[in-house]
């Protein structure tokens, strides 16, 4: 695995379509930093996978991508677009800015700007 912070930025977006928490856990470090819009923080690796593996379990697709990425150091910024579908719905294409932290080849912060009731509304 790459230690290049866009690099490896890029490989975990990649990873979500696996919907497979083993392979996200390969790029954050053990005590991880998440945090969304709006919601209340979450501390650490196994907590962040437990999180993640309930949102895979409720949609039947997962397709995140990234519309434009800049790399400062360890920061890296991206725009996104979230796809996600429902079971037997299509793909809602969710606008998302992503702000990650990188040290050592791991994801040590990640902080997701989404506007919710713009998510619910495509869903």
């Amino acid at each position: 695995m790459s230690t290049d912070p866009g690099q490896v930025v890029a490989d975990f977006v990649a990873a979500f379509a696996s919907k497979d928490v083993e392979r996200l856990a390969l790029f954050l470090h053990p005590d991880v930093e998440f945090e969304a819009y709006g919601e209340s923080p979450i501390i650490g690796r196994d907590a962040l996978l437990a999180m993640w593996a309930g949102v895979f379990a409720n949609f039947e697709q997962v397709d995140f991508s990234t519309v434009h990425q800049a790399v400062n150091g360890e920061v890296v910024l991206e725009e996104q677009i979230h796809g996600l579908a429902l079971p037997g719905r299509g793909l809602a294409p969710i606008k998302n800015v992503a702000v990650y932290r990188v040290s050592e080849g791991l994801i040590t912060e990640w902080r997701d700007y989404t506007n919710p009731q713009y998510a619910q509304t495509l869903l």
